[in-house]
């Protein structure tokens, strides 16, 4: 005997009631017995009515606002969220390239910090002493010395221009700015002008640690850089991902109110069917149990729009205390989608030119090539040209007068002299003359004072100028050698590095287009999924008007066109995900986004 879909539906009604009903005799026989208990009463109820509970749990449902509901967020006025703007504001506020922004600034301070060595240096000592001994007046002197020095960056040389000036009453300190033939009793004032050279001739010469540290700073900002522009492209790539997630969680979350809203017809019409008589009590069980869990999807759509968004508000606010935290952001880009396929060949060569790792990698192997010219040079020996050129003055207090003396003078010389002519005396014979000599003046260019001695320094006899070479070299210097041999090892292992990353990034390009090309297949068979599931649910549900189907497959054709809705868009929102990644690997998201990004070196 064979039965219709329809009858089958009837017949397994009536098996449905009739069970129903026998359960519930069955239970209300010993609820006579029973003492009356709160939860007896409670029970009692239940198995009178059992459909009462659906009946309240549907009146509860007719609501989707609370399983819409989000903590801490009101959707009163939600802020309008495109793709680009995201990125913009992502770019300006995030804490990690905030974070990767200020390690450029930093280095270039080291960069500055060293070149200050290049800084002119300017000394000034002035000195005053008084010196005394017992027995003897005391002398005061006075010094002001001063030099100008710098170190020059090319060449590795250094220069100093000085300008000293002295005033001394001592006896020994006139000694020696005179050559000793200034005695005390007067001030003598000293003033000199010059220079001083030093040359490196072979080591330090073409290249010396300070050089280095420079170069090698330099190297270290432009890495910097290089790191700061990859944090960028990994907040622009986290910024895309999380945009997408969160269009496809808004997007499931309507597709399951939707759903939801289904089943509510769906329970209004088998409630129109019940009090009509042509439909049994306990149909709408089954209504409502689909009902049920579908608002349970509902609201684990809603927890996901609620972790979506709050990945992405992460990324774009810098304040944690911002009121931005309370809105809700509605992206307003849908997922892109293009037919044409992907050249591997094209996103290998932009890889290889704009990967920042790879750039960092050559700067490195810079910093090693600078490392090892440094250490080669300090193999050499050393030899340095030193010169000095000066002006120096001199004068004297007081004024230029004529003496008259004696030729024979001092107690020495004069006790020998008597001596000799009391023996002409005692011999008879006639007593040597002391005769008086008179002493010149001295030249009147060396009385004056301080500007005599300044004037005195332009004079034709007061130039002075030196020239000289330190030779130095060790005997083995194993130092400088195991050095270089150390530079040449980290050159090999930078080649190693090299070529490990050129494969990483080889294998991240193949696989990332590899997901754009799996990703693209699956928005179109998605989309045939989708429109595929459409039709069989048009046909299941004129089969249920019909009476030719059964509440079960007609849920089953509504949750599989859910399903493939929630699949396409997952599909696109993937798709999307799939070209920021092909994008990160291959360095080009500021091209491929029309992003400019400035150096944080740039003036503002």
């Amino acid at each position: 005997m064979k039965f219709s879909r329809s009858r089958k539906f009837l017949f397994f009604s009536i098996l449905t009631v009739s069970a129903t009903a026998t359960v519930a005799v069955s239970a209300q026989e010993p609820a006579q017995t029973a003492t009356a208990t709160p939860e007896n009463v409670v029970a009692k109820v239940e198995i009178v009515d059992p459909t009462a509970a659906i009946r309240k749990f549907a009146r509860l449902a007719s609501d989707n606002s609370a399983a819409l509901a989000r903590v801490g967020v009101q959707t009163a006025q939600p802020i309008s969220l495109s793709l680009s703007d995201a990125i913009r504001r992502a770019l300006q506020n995030n804490n990690d390239v905030e974070i990767s922004r200020g390690d450029v600034r930093f280095q270039e301070t080291q960069v500055r910090s060293l070149l200050g060595i290049y800084d002119h240096v300017f000394t000034a000592t002035p000195t005053f002493s008084r010196n005394s001994t017992t027995g003897s007046d005391a002398t005061n002197d006075f010094r002001v010395n001063s030099n100008l020095s710098k170190n020059i960056q090319k060449g590795g040389g250094n220069y100093q221009f000085f300008f000293n000036n002295t005033r001394t009453e001592n006896a020994f300190a006139q000694a020696q700015v005179t050559d000793g033939t200034a005695s005390a009793g007067s001030a003598i004032y000293s003033s000199s002008v010059g220079f001083n050279y030093n040359q490196p001739l072979m080591r330090n010469f073409r290249i010396d640690n300070t050089r280095r540290n420079i170069t090698i700073a330099r190297k270290r900002l432009e890495q910097t850089e290089s790191d700061f522009r990859l944090q960028a492209t990994a907040t622009i790539t986290s910024v895309q991902r999380a945009y997408w997630d969160y269009v496809f969680a808004l997007r499931n979350q309507q597709n399951e109110v939707a759903n939801v809203n289904l089943a509510k017809e769906n329970l209004r019409q088998v409630e129109a069917r019940i009090e009509a008589g042509a439909a049994a009590p306990l149909d709408r069980a089954e209504v409502v149990t689909e009902l049920a869990n579908r608002e349970g999807s509902l609201l684990l759509a809603t927890q996901t729009v609620a972790t979506a968004e709050n990945a992405i508000k992460q990324l774009l606010i810098r304040d944690p205390l911002s009121p931005e935290w309370t809105q809700t952001f509605v992206p307003t880009d849908k997922p892109a989608f293009s037919l044409d396929s992907t050249s591997l060949d094209d996103a290998m060569k932009d890889a290889m030119d704009n990967r920042y790792e790879l750039k960092r990698l050559k700067l490195q192997r810079e910093i090693n090539q600078e490392d090892i010219k440094y250490f080669k040079n300090q193999t050499k020996p050393q030899i340095d040209l030193n010169t000095t050129f000066s002006l120096d003055g001199l004068s004297r207090s007081g004024t230029s007068t004529a003496t008259t003396t004696n030729l024979i003078t001092g107690s020495a010389d004069l006790f020998l002299f008597n001596g000799l002519n009391a023996t002409r005396t005692s011999l008879a014979l006639p007593i040597l003359p002391n005769p008086t000599v008179i002493i010149p003046a001295s030249p009147s260019y060396l009385f004056g004072g301080f500007n005599r001695s300044l004037a005195n320094m332009f004079r034709s006899d007061s130039p002075n100028f030196s020239i000289g070479a330190t030779i130095s070299f060790p005997l083995r210097n194993r130092t400088a050698k195991a050095n270089l041999d150390g530079a040449k090892i980290q050159e090999e292992q930078l080649q190693a590095q090299t070529r490990g990353q050129e494969q990483s990034v080889i294998v991240e390009v193949r696989n990332a287009v590899q997901s754009v090309e799996t990703s693209r297949q699956r928005v179109l068979t998605a989309r045939r999924a989708r429109e595929s599931a459409e039709i069989q649910l048009e046909g299941e549900r004129k089969l249920y008007e019909n009476g030719r189907s059964t509440t079960f497959l007609l849920f089953q054709r509504e949750n599989s066109l859910t399903n493939a809705r929630n699949a396409e868009i997952r599909a696109e929102t993937d798709y999307n995900k799939a070209l920021s990644d092909l994008q990160r690997v291959t360095s080009t998201a500021f091209r491929a986004n029309n992003i400019t990004v400035s150096s944080p070196l740039d003036p503002k």
